[in-house]
């Protein structure tokens, strides 16, 4: 009798087999931890103001080093906040010019207006925050 004939030992192309799907299914959880997920409003400024609606120029935007954020008025009156770090490698982006929010590393793009990913190599959007305009300032939420 054959060792694949009735035999409870796994076979060498068992045991292969069995390492090829822990190992896909390791890579895939590992594309998965680059999807920025919900928005969390870094710790230490949900509640404040983080910057004044005239820092921040129409079509443009302003980077906040300090908690990594990004706020773009796509058009006038309009803002958003995103995160500032790029889903790719984590670089900072910045330069937000024609309705683009750019990455300086290594290239990737996304809307000013959504965080939406217009060009890779990011594999996922920019991490949106919800804010609201106070007066003059702009306060995460």
């Amino acid at each position: 009798m054959s060792s694949s004939e009735g035999s409870a030992m796994p076979t060498r192309r068992h045991v292969i087999g069995a390492t090829a799907v822990v190992a896909c299914g390791a890579a895939l959880a590992g594309c998965a931890a680059e999807d920025p997920g919900p928005a969390i409003v870094p710790p230490g400024v949900k509640g404040k103001v983080v910057a004044q609606t005239s820092d921040v120029p129409v079509g443009g935007g302003l980077v906040i080093s300090q908690w990594k954020i990004l706020i773009t008025q796509p058009s006038s009156g309009v803002f958003k906040a995103f995160s500032a770090s790029c889903p790719h490698r984590g670089c900072a982006v910045g330069g937000v010019a024609d309705g683009k929010i750019n990455c300086p590393c290594h290239g990737s793009q996304f809307a000013a207006d959504s965080g939406k990913l217009l060009r890779g190599p990011a594999e996922a959007p920019l991490a949106e925050f919800p804010l609201k305009v106070e007066g003059g300032g702009i306060v995460l939420v």
